[in-house]
């Protein structure tokens, strides 16, 4: 069924489908279930599980209420790149401040956003770290956008499934709005570069530039976390990320070449 054929509420439902809500290595599996029942109660179905402790297992069966459902179909995952692999965007949430800040927005203007990419049918993750102490920085760095719920300062400390509540609900408020703009990438000519794509780049650049002696093992310092965050908050399209990566693939070529060279003439310099 085309999307032109659908009505406002059954495409909205349509664009929720594309947003999956992502735990990783959650400890309580009584905490699974409350997500899966929090998740339902906003119309989100897709639930991504990166390494459980504990599942499945019965709390998490009678937490999540009438929303076993979500349960049945969780997609369990040995990894968070297996997790988002796919997504065009993908979102973190971060309980505090980093050293390297990271593109940071509220509950309601990131789910806004997130909204309007699921309604241009990009994948969207958003990713909830572990009970005690959240997503690691490496974790972190693998999203586009890092989002806080900015509860009170002096208790702060919510219980995964409320923040999951709060997002979803930030979600379901958009969905219902029906007076967002379009998404600015929803008629581009080439679809957004996926999660994995990215990372694939991320890599190949890092490799490339220890290739060429920019980046030295004993003081890498924080470059890769400042490309990182340059290249996850630009919305690079399946071609740019192609296109980059033979402009690297160029660049090794020629290092290669040039040392080849260099060893044939008895070690002098080019």
């Amino acid at each position: 069924m085309s999307s032109q054929n659908l009505s406002p509420q059954q495409s909205s439902i349509t664009a929720l489908d594309n947003v999956r809500i992502v735990l990783v290595n959650t400890s309580h599996p009584g905490n699974i279930g409350a997500v899966a029942r929090a998740m339902k109660n906003m119309c989100l179905s897709q639930l991504y599980l990166v390494e459980p402790q504990k599942y499945p297992h019965d709390e998490a069966t009678w937490r999540a209420a009438s929303a076993g459902d979500l349960l049945d179909s969780a997609v369990v995952c040995d990894s968070l790149a297996d997790a988002i692999s796919g997504c065009q965007l993908v979102i973190g949430t971060s309980a505090r401040e980093r050293t390297v800040p990271w593109p940071l927005l509220d509950p309601r203007h990131c789910m806004e956003r997130a909204y309007k990419e699921a309604e241009a049918s990009h994948k969207v993750a958003v990713v909830f770290g572990r009970e005690d102490r959240g997503l690691t920085n490496e974790e972190l760095q693998r999203c586009n956008l890092h989002v806080h719920i900015p509860a009170n300062p002096d208790y702060s400390s919510l219980n995964i499934a409320m923040a999951v509540q709060v997002l979803s609900y930030e979600l379901r408020m958009a969905q219902l709005s029906g007076e967002l703009t379009s998404n600015e990438m929803a008629e581009w000519d080439v679809p957004v570069a996926g999660a994995d794509d990215l990372e694939r780049y991320l890599v190949h650049l890092e490799e490339t530039l220890r290739d060429i002696n920019f980046l030295r093992p004993e003081a890498p310092k924080k470059l890769m976390t400042r490309l990182r965050r340059l290249y996850q908050r630009t919305r690079l399209d399946e071609m740019e990320v192609n296109i980059l990566r033979g402009i690297l693939t160029s660049t090794q070529y020629w290092v290669r070449k040039a040392k080849l060279k260099d060893g044939d003439s008895g070690g002098d310099s080019l």
